[in-house]
């Protein structure tokens, strides 16, 4: 077989079921509980042995089946004390390791199981490791289980071989009761005439040509045909490539189960996104917050009392209103749970900040974010020096112009000169102040509006952006879960 599936397929089982527990009730409850059912069912497979291939042999009266089942295995079973079979009791022979659970539910005794590889015949088929053949009763036998047996069988078997003899290869019993009811597994039944060896080669062509048109008549035109005689082994090499073909693909059970996984991880994958969806950047909201509260007119304000050369009354932040907040909040909602199902979109509703809560979290946060000063005092300071200097200057200028004119030219132009000078000191001081104010006055607005987004984003983080990470990385794990490595 391509390698053991059980262990995978167990792990599979565990990361679905996982992954239902850790959705809890963001699923809907039929879907989880139906989920958990049906794993219940599939691990009840498992534990019949995927990685177990099932043949059975199934013949009428006279059909030489148990010589064919000792000729397949290799084995003097048939003729082995109290483990000989009957017609009314199936035997079953295994490749490898034990299928005992399997043989179990078959119902077939233990006392009629018999393992190919042990300390007597070794490995010596080792290609043939994980199979199960089975001796089924014979198919026109009186017994009242066999067609019981035969319906537990179905649901695991991996190859069905009839055996038929050339005498009655054309039984009623045998199309009408069985062949034509199997028409959905055609692809897994095989068609040995034993006992070819009683006839001629016209006689094996004449009885293969019939087989092929009864088996297209009951719909089975696609099963192969095999003339081969258990006694002197004709054919029986034949049958074995057809055993390891059945080897070198995964058993029926294993695929069953891998599709019973697969329809409960998709049926619970409805309650699922396709993915996350991306969440608002928190300081575009923390934007939309401030704009709430009025902050581009506070810092406006700010910015234009600090750029002033006298002393302006400042404005303050106002408490938003809820209406705003709320309608941002849920703006924010709305984005972050795109895509998502109701039932996880609920949860991220519960997850958040009540409306109120968020509302008096944005609110503190405005008002621990202090107003800065509205007044640049060293800007103030070198203006009055500044103006006082002009004054100076300009007093210096005229006393120096006066004594020019009436007195000696020398010293006139000398306090004129100190005049003009302490004029530009002034000059510069007051254009200087007014700069530093500006600089000031953008920078302290800037540096308030910084603050006061930070504040709001950091409520904005705490209150919504982490309880909904939370939540849809519960989303991640319960979508990673259900649908394996496919979610890349």
């Amino acid at each position: 077989m391509t390698g053991e599936v059980g262990p995978e397929l167990r792990a599979r089982v565990e990361e679905i079921r996982d992954a239902v527990d850790r959705a809890g009730s963001r699923l809907d409850r039929e879907v989880s509980d139906r989920a958990r059912t049906d794993l219940v069912r599939v691990v009840e497979r498992l534990e019949l042995g995927v990685d177990h291939a099932v043949v059975a042999l199934v013949g009428g009266t006279g059909s030489g089946k148990s010589s064919m089942f000792n000729a397949l295995t290799r084995l003097a079973f048939a003729d082995v004390g109290v483990i000989r079979p009957t017609t009314s009791q199936a035997a079953a022979c295994v490749w490898g390791p034990p299928a005992d659970t399997l043989l179990d539910f078959l119902q077939v005794a233990r006392e009629r199981r018999i393992l190919r590889e042990s300390a007597l015949t070794g490995a010596d088929e080792a290609d043939l490791r994980g199979l199960v053949l089975l001796d089924l009763p014979d198919h026109d036998s009186v017994a009242t289980g066999h067609a019981e047996l035969v319906n537990r069988l179905l649901p695991l078997i991996d190859l069905l071989i009839w055996v038929v003899d050339p005498q009655k290869y054309a039984d009623n019993v045998l199309h009408e009761g069985y062949l034509r009811e199997l028409q959905d597994r055609h692809e897994a039944m095989l068609v040995v005439v034993n006992q070819v060896d009683t006839l001629t080669e016209a006689g094996r062509a004449a009885v293969r040509d019939d087989v092929v048109r009864l088996l297209a008549e009951d719909g089975l035109a696609d099963v192969p045909v095999v003339l081969a005689s258990a006694r002197t082994g004709d054919g029986v090499s034949d049958v074995r490539d057809h055993l390891r073909e059945v080897m070198r693909t995964e058993s029926v059970a294993a695929r069953t189960a891998r599709d019973e996984i697969g329809a409960v991880a998709r049926r619970v994958a409805t309650g699922l996104a396709e993915r996350e969806p991306d969440l608002p950047e928190a300081g575009r909201t923390a934007e939309s917050l401030a704009d709430a509260a009025g902050v581009p007119a506070v810092a406006h304000a700010l910015e234009a009392a600090v750029a002033s050369p006298g002393p302006v009354a400042l404005s303050t932040v106002q408490r938003p209103a809820r209406s705003r907040v709320d309608a941002i909040r849920e703006g924010w909602l709305a984005t972050a749970t795109t895509g998502l199902p109701p039932r996880w979109r609920e949860a991220v509703g519960s997850a958040v900040a009540a409306a109120g809560d968020f509302h008096e979290h944005v609110t503190d946060a405005l008002e621990r974010v202090a107003l800065p000063e509205g007044r640049d005092r060293t800007a103030a300071r070198m203006r009055l020096i500044g103006m006082v200097a002009l004054v100076l200057g300009a007093v210096l200028g005229v006393a120096g112009a006066v004594v020019m004119l009436a007195v000696e030219r020398t010293p006139g132009l000398l306090l004129l000169g100190g005049g003009v000078l302490v004029l530009l000191v002034g000059a510069v001081l007051v254009l200087s102040a007014r700069s530093r104010r500006r600089r000031t006055a953008t920078e302290r607005a800037q540096r308030y509006r910084s603050e006061v987004a930070g504040a709001l984003a950091a409520v904005v983080t705490a209150d919504l952006e982490e309880p909904t990470a939370d939540v849809l990385a519960d989303h991640a794990a319960v979508r990673a879960g259900v649908l394996g490595s496919s979610t890349g």
